[in-house]
């Protein structure tokens, strides 16, 4: 079981950089995150949906095209730990400096959150199936006079 939560954390940039952020990968990570907060399930699903109309595939986005009320959610979202930012100068005519800042998904984190729980569930489920086989036989059917 523990050995499917290293899976996630040790996954290589190459895969990670593969990997989907789903909405339900977003759902389950805000609620552990935000749901002890108080923020209820309602709500959370909104702002998962809200999450991927800026990001959809990618893995960021470009700050400029937020408005006031979303970057405050992003900067929100950042302090606990699923957004983080980054910045690129670039030089252009004249030796100004255009810098030009992203926000971008960390996925790690949100992944390690939401799928490190499912695949612990998983695991667990297996096992209980396997496990039911015995419940199913006779006693006398261990005892080793027959």
């Amino acid at each position: 079981m523990e050995g499917d939560d290293e899976d996630v954390i040790t996954t290589s940039s190459d895969e990670l950089a593969a990997t989907v952020v789903t909405y339900d990968d977003l759902v389950v990570a805000l609620t552990k995150i935000l749901g002890e907060k108080g923020m209820g399930e309602e709500e959370i699903s909104k702002l998962a949906l809200y999450l991927l109309n800026f990001f959809g595939y990618s893995d960021y986005i470009i700050d400029n095209i937020l408005h006031t009320e979303d970057r405050d959610v992003f900067y929100m979202l950042e302090e606990e730990g699923l957004l983080t930012t980054e910045r690129e100068e670039i030089y252009i005519l004249k030796g100004k400096v255009w810098r030009i800042h992203y926000w971008m998904l960390r996925k790690r984190k949100i992944l390690e959150l939401a799928r490190g729980e499912k695949e612990e569930e998983e695991m667990k489920k297996k096992t209980d199936e396997f496990s039911s086989i015995y419940d199913d036989m006779p006693d006398d059917l261990w005892s080793r006079d027959r």
